[in-house]
């Protein structure tokens, strides 16, 4: 019987699910050695830090003010309640700006900029939501001097990755390699030191409802476009992932 690689999942939304017991022991059970949860708003957050209070070593918080999520009336809450909580989190996450989303953009990068301020006197890694907006978060992430970032699902300008890479910064492939041609070139074109794995459970994927044990998705695909063992794959973002989030020591 052929071993199932291990891999880590660096995006997954756990707090969506009613009861994520099950989600957790499958992905246990299905070659995952960690999961990443990231949070959106206050109310995610906390659960995110429940979930990974009640799966220590295995669940890595992660919080963060998603900007679909973006709320006036909270925005200051909001930052404080991330400031307060992200020493006992692997990274700030999920944030940054969405050009699609309904919020003007100056609005976005008002709290981009507060929550890259939150993240660099944290030393934090950010874990980055980047809608029709790569290379303006690239340039405030880079000016901001920030030491780590994750430029999740990315399907950007090719031209960027170069850019992306020799920061030291990380991009992430999802299941969308099943049927995206735009994230099928990106992933293609990421030095493999550069690649993470991730779900963005419960995202749905056309047929595909994710659950984060779907990483192992994730990977198979990875290997179909670049042409290398799912091995190799999974060996060199499993290490690129521990690094990115300071898991070293984790096993």
């Amino acid at each position: 019987m052929k071993k199932i690689p291990s891999v880590i999942d660096t995006h997954a939304h756990l707090d969506e699910f009613p009861d994520p017991r099950e989600v957790i022991r499958e992905a246990k059970e299905g070659g995952v050695l960690a999961i990443v949860a990231v949070g959106q708003d206050i109310s995610s957050n906390q659960k995110t830090l429940e979930i990974a209070e009640q799966n220590p070593g295995f669940v890595f918080p992660a919080v963060g003010y998603h900007p679909w999520r973006l709320n006036p009336e909270n925005d200051d809450e909001t930052l404080a309640h991330i400031d307060n909580n992200l020493s006992h989190c692997i990274a700030l996450g999920e944030v940054g700006l969405d050009y699609k989303a309904k919020t003007k953009k100056k609005v976005q990068k008002a709290i981009f900029l507060k929550l890259l301020a939150i993240a660099k006197k944290h030393d934090k890694p950010m874990i980055l939501h980047c809608r029709y907006s790569h290379e303006t978060v690239f340039r405030m992430v880079k000016e901001a001097a920030l030491r780590k970032a994750v430029f999740h699902w990315y399907s950007g300008p090719l031209e960027l990755i170069p850019l992306i890479a020799a920061a030291g910064y990380y991009m992430s492939a999802t299941p969308a390699l099943l049927y995206n041609p735009y994230h099928e070139k990106a992933i293609n074109a990421v030095p493999l030191s550069n690649l993470l794995l991730e779900t963005d459970t419960p995202v749905q994927y056309r047929e595909l409802a994710t659950r984060p044990v779907h990483v192992q998705v994730t990977l198979a695909e990875v290997a179909r476009v670049r042409g290398i063992t799912q091995e190799e794959i999974a060996e060199q973002t499993t290490r690129n992932a521990r690094a990115c989030f300071d898991l070293e020591g984790f096993s």
